[in-house]
Parts: structure tokens; sequence; C-alpha cells
């Protein structure tokens, strides 16, 4: 039997999965870091903590699955995307990554359209310059931090530092390189022609791949350090959406997923390049070689309900902590006792900003009709809730792209809870199911690692051979009826305080 491991690098914490060939667990790991806010809006991590983590997770897992090291083949990476790491020419880390919710570069975003119409990065990278993209941290660092900047050789997004440290190369692949705002993404490779016009050295930039393309071995002093050997390959792997779309499946036209993590996506497979002109979706490179997918950001998806537990939900902490149970499963048993409308409250979810469909860095986060009635179930909810109208936006605009989706999986800690799938089933009006494995990214990295390693012949038959249905979950008709009220205004509600979201961040305090 032969094993392939898949590292998950998120912004909470890296996940490490080895696979046997059929796609079974032998074991898993998992470190947790910090998340760093200097300034309100901004976000950076620490590149050596991912190292750290991948190392001990490499360890953990080859020590406790008893697999002869001669028998695991390869690794593939996944990560959070749009992150910045910068190295200097011994390959030392900079400063802190700047990380895909950071918000800082609105003027770095505006200096971008100045340099070229917004049309013509649409038509070159797909998508219009963002804030949360890496293109603008870069500006933003050499306009800030002009020293860091001069002693920079390397632009790496956050798999691709994990890449380097394990393999010594210098290297990214498509579908994570779609998300920097550097790729020609009809053409899979670097644009030169935004590379001229940013002034951005291409040489500082990796070798890009397709997905399951292998772009190293293990250096010596990694495999002695993680129990592996030197001849296991390193493929490309995906940005984390990416290669959750390959570990539930979603790998043919009218296949999508929607995923609520951190932050929420809304993700459709396309075998053909289709933009939004709108630029309110994001068209990448996929991990299937020759395609495309589109997706939809909501920026705080599960960030939201974490956030309220941890300011107002300590008392559940400690139950689950005297029960043994996860938190989150004390918490949807009360969301599940009130009604669709969470009696009349809607929240939006703009804590850090919003991607689709507003594109804007401003916005924040609220609750809208709060009455002396409302309990903490009710916001809970609401909370919930408000992260599901975010996401139906999302599908709505795939819908009106011409995106025909007729499978819907979720996926992501939010797609585990019951009562969040029924939201979006009767949000999307469409059938919601969940995958037997859950693994999302890290199984989706290792399969692109199989096929890198020849253990399957492309990422569709590895898919067909893995990848099985486990749960189902249908709209029901009243509360859909019910949610489509409730959406309209949650709708409403952004464009009615637009203005006042763009004054408030213009305050001082």
């Amino acid at each position: 039997m032969k094993y392939l491991i898949g590292v998950d690098v998120g912004t909470s914490a890296t996940k490490t999965v080895l696979f046997d060939e059929d796609g079974a667990v032998a074991a898993s790991a998992s470190r947790e870091y910090p998340l760093y806010q200097p300034e309100n809006g901004w976000a950076e991590q620490r590149p050596e903590d991912w190292r750290d983590a991948v190392l001990a997770t490499l360890k953990e897992v080859t020590d406790r699955s008893g697999v002869p090291a001669g028998d695991i083949k390869g690794i593939g990476i996944s990560g959070q995307m749009h992150g910045l790491v910068m190295l200097d020419g011994k390959g030392e880390v900079i400063r802190p990554s700047i990380i895909w919710c950071d918000q800082r570069t609105g003027r770095e975003v505006e200096d971008m359209l100045e340099i070229m119409p917004r049309e013509r990065w649409i038509e070159i990278t797909a998508n219009p310059p963002l804030t949360g993209w890496t293109a603008a941290k870069i500006l933003w660092v050499r306009k800030h931090e002009p020293e860091n900047y001069s002693r920079c050789r390397h632009i790496l997004l956050p798999k691709d530092y994990i890449r380097y440290v394990l393999t010594g190369e210098f290297a990214t692949e498509v579908s994570d390189a779609s998300g920097m705002q550097l790729l020609d993404v009809p053409g899979r490779c670097w644009s030169k022609e935004v590379l001229k016009a940013l002034d951005i050295d291409e040489s500082m930039l990796g070798k890009v791949y397709e997905s399951c393309q292998v772009t190293g071995t293990l250096l010596e002093q990694v495999a002695g350090k993680t129990g592996l050997t030197v001849d296991v390959k390193v493929v490309g792997g995906a940005g984390d959406n990416a290669a959750a779309a390959v570990g539930t499946g979603i790998v043919k036209d009218g296949t999508a997923f929607t995923t609520i993590g951190t932050s929420g996506v809304v993700f459709a497979h396309t075998s053909k390049v289709s933009i939004d002109p709108k630029g309110r979706v994001h068209t990448c490179c996929c991990a299937v070689p020759g395609a495309w997918h589109i997706m939809g950001v909501t920026q705080g998806a599960g960030l939201s309900l974490k956030w309220f537990k941890d300011q107002f939900c300590q008392d559940y902490v400690a139950q689950a902590q005297a029960m043994g149970c996860d938190v989150y499963d004390l918490i949807n048993k009360d969301v599940a006792e009130i009604g669709p409308g969470s009696s009349r409250l809607v929240y939006l979810p703009y804590l850090m900003g919003e991607r689709t469909p507003h594109l804007d860095p401003d916005c924040r986060g609220v609750f809208f009709g709060l009455s002396a009635i409302h309990t903490r179930k009710h916001l809970l909810r609401a909370v919930m809730e408000g992260v599901s109208y975010s996401l139906c936006d999302c599908n709505e605009i795939l819908k009106e792209m011409g995106v025909e989706v007729t499978q819907m999986m979720a996926c992501g800690g939010g797609g585990k809870s019951p009562v969040w799938r029924q939201m979006l089933a009767d949000l999307y009006n469409c059938t919601v199911k969940t995958v037997e494995m859950d693994e999302g990214p890290a199984l989706g990295a290792a399969i692109l690692a199989g096929v890198g390693c020849g253990i399957y012949p492309d990422v569709e038959t590895a898919c067909s051979r893995i990848i099985r249905e486990k749960s189902s979950t249908e709209p029901v008709k009243e509360e859909a009826e019910v949610y489509a009220g409730y959406h309209r205004i949650y709708q409403n509600l952004y464009r009615s305080l637009k203005d006042d979201f763009k004054a408030l961040a213009g305050m001082k305090g």
C-alpha cells in the first residue's frame, strides 16, 4: 500500500493528514498559531509559526501511523491564499506575512487602477484590483516599508513558503498564483504586462506549475526531522479552496461546493474561462489542469461565529469542556430551537470588510432589529443566517453568469452543522450534500500528490475512486419562503449603510 500526505496551512491552524491510496486516514495532527492585528483592519501571521507547525505535524503523523517511511510517496500542500511572504537573499523571513483578510491596502488598489484600467485588470487577472490580494500588499510594503522591500529577493504565498522549507525550491502553482493579481489567468502564467506596470521583477516570483506537477523532493535535513525519506515528492498543491474542491469531488462542470471556514466560499468548477465583468466573484485557475473555477467569498463566515463565541459564550465553552464535547455542538443545539428569521433579527457579517458582492473594505458587522425579546440564542442564529445570506449572494451571481450547478456540496467546519446546511439548502433552494471524508483541503492536496506520483492517472479518476457521499439536506419550502424575505432586507441594509460605513472608517477612535 502506498501513502500520501496532505498539508493544509490554514489561518487558525495547520492540519497534516496521512492517507492511504484509497483515501483512508492513517494518522492526522494539527497545530494552532496566533493571528496578529496591529491596527484595525490589519491581519498578520508569522511564517515561522507555519513552518514549525508543518514540521511538527509531519513528524507526528509519521510517528503515530507506524507506516514505513519508504511507503510514503508524496506530499501535497494546501494553504490560505493571498498572503505575502517576503524572503531576503538568504531565504530568511523579512517581516510577518500580511494575510488574506488584511484590509490596509485601499490606497494601493486605487494606485493600481490609476496604473491600468479596471477592465484590463479583469481581462488579464480575471479580477479587479482587490485589497486582500497579494499585489496590493507588495505595493504597500514598497511604499510604507522601503527598507524591507529593498531587502526582498523572493515573494511567496503561505503554502509556497512551506514548499521552500521542505524542498528548497521557489515555486508556486496556478490555483494559488491566480489570487496574487500577477498571473495571466486565461494563459496560466505570470503576466509580463502586469509585472512591468507594477515594476515587480519576475525573478522574485517562483516558477509556476500545474497543481499536480512535482516541484521538488524533501531536503535531507527535513527528512531527518520528520522521519520521511528524501525520495518523497512534493507537488504543486493548491490554494485552500481549490484543494477543498478536489477533496470533495468538485472537478467537473455542474458541480460546486460551499465551505464555511474562517471565510466562506461558494465555488463552482468550469472547463471554460468565465469572468464576471463587474468583478464581484473571482475566476481562478483550478487544480484540474486546463480548467478554472469561479468563487464568491464571504470574508467573515466562520470568523463571525467564532468571534461571537469567544466574546459572549464562555459558559458554553466551560460546559463543553465539562461534558467532553465540541462547543459548537452545544451552540447548534440551542440555535435549532429558534425559528428561521431569528424573530426579525438580521446580522451583516462584515467583521473584516467584504468581498462578494461588495468589494468594500470599509463595511463592518451589524445586528439589525434588536429588541428586548431577543436572547443570546437569537443572536447566534442571526449570525449563522447572516453568513448564509452572504453566501446566497455569491450563489446568485454564479447563476447570473450562467453557471448551472446541479450538485452543491458543503464542507469546512460550518459544513458539519446540520442547522447551517439547512439554512443553505433553503436559501439556495437546492439539495446540499456532504461527503464521507471531511478532510477537505488536506485530502485534495494528497490526491494531487497521488497524481504527481503516478498513483492515479488524473484528478478526476482519483476523485471517483475516493470521494463518497455521506448526507443530503433538502430545502423546506416554507422556510425558503421566509428566508427569501429576510434576504431582501439583508441586501437592502448594505445599500442603506454603504455611505455610513465609509464615514465611520474615516472617524477617529
